[in-house]
């Protein structure tokens, strides 16, 4: 078997890893690193869109001697864009989990 058939290319994998849903973030990824995530609750829906912060999931896949390792947490998606590792509270866990599920 070729190298080729044994290890995809970036942009074959970006492909086949978009078809599992839409929670892959492209811009975020990079060969040998992909990222998904997913914002599953409004912190509070009250605040204008811009200012508003998501309770939900990420997911990253790092290769590693030619191996993919998954790292999955849950936490806070903050006004600047960035992932904070934080207990969601119990009134959105369901909504959380039922992301995770579907996804």
């Amino acid at each position: 078997m070729s190298e080729a058939a044994k290890n995809p290319t970036h942009y074959r994998l970006l492909t086949a890893l978009k078809a599992i849903g839409p929670y892959l973030r492209e811009p975020l990824c990079k060969e040998g690193f992909y990222h998904f995530d997913c914002l599953s609750v409004c912190v509070d829906d009250t605040k204008s869109p811009e200012d508003r912060e998501f309770w939900g999931w990420w997911l990253d896949l790092c290769l590693v001697d030619e191996q993919f390792e998954a790292t999955y947490q849950i936490g806070r998606y903050n006004q600047v864009g960035e992932w904070v590792l934080e207990s969601a509270p119990e009134s959105a866990a369901e909504e959380i989990t039922r992301t995770q599920e579907v996804s």
